[in-house]
Parts: C-alpha cells; structure tokens; sequence
C-alpha cells in the first residue's frame, strides 16, 4: 500500500469510541427511508378520499416521491462528496422531517403531491450520505461486517415494517400520521448525527459536474416514470415508448460526458469494475423481484383472504424475521470467512426457493403451510444476499468516492422497484384478464362470477410470481459469475492494488 493510502487507511480507521452510536442514528434515518416507501401505500385509498384525489392522479403520490428520489439520487451522492457527508445527512434528516410535515398538513392534492416531491428530493440527499458514512466509518472488516449486516436487515426488511405501521396508523390513527410519523424518527436522527458522529476525512473539492447532474437526472427520471406510466397505460403506449428511448439517449449521453470531464459526476471506474458492477446489477434484478412480491401479496391477503391492514401487516413479520437473521446472524458471521459470491448467490436462490413456494397460491391456501415457510425462505436468502452486497458496493473506492457509490446501491433499488412494480403488474393484470375471458362464461350466477374474479386474481399473481423467480436465478448467476472479490480481508489486499493502478487509494468499505 502506498504512503497515501497508508495515510488515508489511517485517517479513515482511526478509532472512534462513537462510531456504533452513530450507526444507530443512520440506522433510524434509513428505516425512515425505506419505511416511507410502503407507508403511504396503506394509507393512499383513506388520503384519496379525503383530499378528493381522482383515481387517474393517486398514483401520483407514489409517482412524484419515485421521480425525484430515483432521479437525485447521483446528485445527492456526488453532494454529499463534495459538500460532507456529515452536513448533507443531517440537511436532508431536516427536510425531509419538513416535507413530511407539509405532507401531513395537506389539505389538497396539490399540496400532498408537492410534499412527496421534496421528501423524495431530501431522500436522494439523506440516502447515499447514509450508506457512505458507514463506508468510511468502519473500515475493519468484522466491525464492518456486524454493521453493514445491521443496515442490511434494516434495508431490507423496512418496507415490511412499513406495512405493520402503515395498518394500524391508518387503521386506529389517521392516514396523516403516516406523514407525522416521519417526523419524531428524523429529529431524533439528525439531533444524533449532529452531536454524535465525527466524518473521517477524504472530502472531495472537485467542482460539480453540471452536464452530468442535468443528463443524469432527466435520463432516470424519464426512465422511472417510463415504467411508471407502463404499468397504468401500457408498454405499447407512444408516451412510453418516447420516455424509454429518451431516457436511453439521455443516459447514454451521460455515459460519454462522463468519460470526457474532468470531474465526472459518476466516476466510470466505480461501475465497471466488476465486483461493484456485479452487485449493482444483481442487487437491481433482486429488487425487481421483491417490490412486485409485496404487492401481490398485500393484494392477496387483503383482497382474497380478507386480512385488514394490521392483519396484513402483522403477516409479513416472518419475512422481516427472516430478513434479520439472514443479514445479522448468517451474512455477518460468514463475510469474513467466505467470498461474497458464496453467500449473494445461494442467497438469491433461496429467496427464489421461497417465491417457487408461492407460485402454489390457491383461494384456499393455508397461511401456514404455503406463506409462512416462503417468507421465511424468502427473508433468510435476501437477508443473507443483501448484507455481503451492501458491504461490497463501496468496497475499493476512494474516500472522495464513496458518496456517489453510495448513490448507485440505491438507484439500482430505486429503478429495481419501479421496474419491478410495473413489469410484474403488467404481467399479473395480462393473465388475469386472460383467465377471466376463459371462464367467465360458465358462472352463471353472482357468486360464481366473484370467484372466477377471485380465483383470476390469484393466477394472475402466481404467473407474475414465476417471473420473479426467474429474475432472482438471473440474480444469483450474475453474482457468481461477475463477483470474484474474495473475503474482505483478501479483497482489501487487492483494493489497495487497484488503487495504486486507478488512483484509489483505500479500500473502504449497500432501500
């Protein structure tokens, strides 16, 4: 290792007696994140009604957070490289705390969509600073590992909380308070992170790449509401098409200024490198898969098996469970020991394991015997997956770097989820009406009709469930095959390799 990364290694690892407390506060600020994303979706239908909203413009409350968080979220990184991480994760704690109280005080629609906006804006800002303070924080690898396995748990079972709290807010409170809620969650966080943590150095001065934020943002922008739009219009739609091949000119463009500037806002050497490129990609596909699954689910057991919210809430647990005990208790204890892809790809195809369960959904089917032990499976091999892959995103990065790295875990989420929503939406609505047309002309009665209707619900989301276990087999094979880094002590040997070759000078190691 060079005197420079010696130097920065030092810096970066020097002890620092608060460094678990303020993964705790990173911790709050990103189970407030991620339990935003799914919160809302349970208090929409009582917020619709209320605010007066058309059926045509309430995707738009789901739409206009997507947008603008999947959008900054490259900006938000390089923001928070340049400006502190630090100082950006506590601005965007505050805003957030705002929007949400905006969004909770809304009395029209206008107003409400305004609020998701800007929380969606200060997400892309608290998000990456997040994820990269833990970066650059815990640079031993087993301090690293219980860290990142505690993030990934958070990560990934948060949006499953967010349902359970999302019922009985609405259920007992007032949909509301799926906004205020946000607030104690992100003044505790911020007064925390405030007091509490001491950024490491390796900040970086370069000036922000204007082309590259502009490119960047319109080029996801348009290619998340592309999505978006897929799943309410259809893929054969001309807006559709035209904000698909937009976004690919877009990106496209971005990609070829980025590599003439002299300060890009996304570093090429952060994306294909293979090990980070390979989790970004995989991380995305398995994400593709998950957000689908939750809403199926959700309209499974609310809709066909007659579960209220907090009922549907309390039925995820198991998955969250799993989640925990796969990230914390098998990803933590095994990174040290076995190369990430050992543990991301058997991850992948045990979660797969437990959506093939769920290709079996009946009517009738016994929350016991069928979705029990799925999301069991299903929280165990993401939960496992996520955490080796969150660590190994910013693994190898400069300091000055981790931000926008940061950044790219969550945009690959961010896309993943709106992928995921509108692709696997499409697919379950095309078989449900297909079934419908086969066997609606032999119900002659009412009851009859309801349950062609039912029972047509539930193919629909089982064919849409066998695609999403296609996707994580994808997942699994590209972890294998891209992801070669060994255990993190090995891959922080080759780290500090690859900097001495590309100007990286420390390995520093992701809703």
């Amino acid at each position: 290792m060079s005197e420079t990364a010696q130097a920065t290694a030092g810096t970066a690892q020097a002890p620092d007696s608060n460094r678990w407390k303020a993964l705790t506060f990173i911790a709050l600020a990103q189970l407030m994140v991620v339990l935003d994303a799914t919160i809302v979706n349970i208090a929409l239908p009582s917020a619709q009604q209320d605010l007066g909203i058309s059926d045509g413009n309430r995707q738009w409350v789901i739409t206009a957070y997507a947008l603008a968080f999947g959008g900054l979220l490259l900006f938000g990184g390089r923001i928070a490289d340049i400006w502190g991480r630090k100082r950006t994760f506590v601005t965007g704690l505050i805003g957030f705390a705002g929007a949400s109280a905006l969004g909770g005080a809304a009395t029209n629609e206008a107003m409400l969509l305004g609020s998701r906006a800007l929380q969606g804006a200060f997400g892309a800002l608290l998000a990456p600073a997040a994820l990269s303070l833990l970066a650059v924080m815990f640079t031993d690898s087993k301090e690293r590992a219980k860290a990142f396995g505690i993030y990934g748990a958070i990560a990934g079972g948060g949006g499953a909380v967010g349902l359970i709290l999302g019922g009985f807010l609405t259920e007992y409170l007032d949909w509301r308070w799926t906004f205020f809620v946000n607030i104690p969650f992100a003044v505790v966080a911020a007064a925390g992170a405030y007091f509490v943590i001491r950024e490491p150095a390796g900040r970086n001065r370069s000036p922000l790449d204007i082309p590259g934020v502009v490119l960047s943002t319109l080029g996801l922008v348009s290619l998340v509401y592309g999505f978006t739009r897929a799943e309410s219009e259809g893929w054969g739609d001309s807006m559709t098409i035209g904000l698909f091949v937009a976004s690919a000119v877009l990106l496209a463009a971005f990609v070829f200024v980025e590599s003439k500037v002299k300060a890009p806002l996304l570093p090429l050497r952060v994306i294909t490198e293979r090990n980070r490129g390979g989790v970004y990609l995989s991380l995305g596909l398995a994400i593709i898969a998950m957000f689908g699954l939750f809403l199926f689910l959700t309209y499974y057991l609310q809709i066909v098996k007659g579960y209220s919210p907090v009922k549907t809430g309390f039925a995820f647990l198991p998955m969250i469970a799993g989640m925990i005990t796969g990230s914390t208790q098998i990803g933590a204890r095994l990174m040290n020991r076995l190369p990430a892809r050992l543990l991301m790809g058997p991850g992948f195809l045990v979660a797969a394991a437990g959506m093939l369960l769920l290709t079996q959904m009946e009517i009738g089917s016994s929350y016991a015997a069928l979705l029990l032990p799925a999301m069991l499976l299903l929280g165990l091999g993401m939960g496992t997956a996520f955490m080796p892959a969150m660590s190994l995103a910013t693994l190898g990065v400069e300091p000055r770097d981790s931000g926008v790295a940061s950044a790219m875990v969550n945009t690959s989420q961010q896309v993943g989820g709106a992928i995921g929503t509108a692709l696997l939406n499409t697919i379950a609505a095309s078989a449900t009406t297909a079934y419908v047309k086969d066997h609606i002309a032999g119900a002659t009665t009412q009851p009859q009709q309801q349950l062609v209707q039912l029972q047509a619900q539930v193919h629909g989301y089982t064919n849409a469930i066998w695609f999403a276990v296609g996707i994580l087999v994808v997942a699994a094979g590209i972890a294998f095959t891209f992801i070669n880094a060994g255990s993190p002590d090995s891959t922080a040997a080759a780290g500090s390799l690859e900097g001495a070759e590309d100007d990286v000078k420390v390995p520093v190691i992701a809703h």
